[in-house]
């Protein structure tokens, strides 16, 4: 089960992923790791509507996590992290998804929004790092590949 993030505080504004193809796609892109969540971000393909909307952002909170009290309760508390950890290094092209884990359920609030804050950081400095890199850079070693 999934549910997405609304307005971000501070003037920051995050779209909403709604549908399950949306949350696929991001799933095949980058991960930052934190103790209570998984950060995935991904780069928006396409130069329709989606494409301008600036950054958009969903949530992910299995039955791993715990009952629907509990789930709902972690969707929350993420929910406002990321109001609280606003303004984020959030790029405006890119789609996220936080892949909630039961840690969420009992992390301090401030801990829970400096996680937030640490994974979007980690989740840009990557996308940069691949910027740098020719599109051979993820290709793996082989008879076939140059070292």
């Amino acid at each position: 089960m999934h549910e997405n993030s609304g307005p971000g505080g501070a003037g920051q504004f995050f779209g909403r992923l709604t549908k399950r193809a949306e949350f696929r796609r991001v799933s095949r892109g980058r991960r930052a790791s934190a103790e209570t969540f998984t950060l995935q971000s991904r780069r928006r393909e396409g130069t329709g509507k989606e494409a301008t909307v600036g950054p958009r952002v969903g949530l992910t909170v299995t039955k791993s996590v715990g009952g629907a009290v509990q789930r709902n309760r972690v969707r929350r508390r993420l929910k406002e992290a990321l109001r609280a950890a606003a303004p984020l290094e959030a790029e405006g092209d890119r789609d996220y998804v936080l892949m909630a884990r039961r840690e969420a359920l009992s992390r301090r609030f401030a801990a829970l929004v400096d996680d937030v804050r640490a994974a979007f950081r980690a989740a840009r400095r990557r996308a940069a790092d691949d910027l740098g890199r020719g599109s051979t850079a993820w290709a793996p070693v082989g008879k076939d590949r140059p070292r």
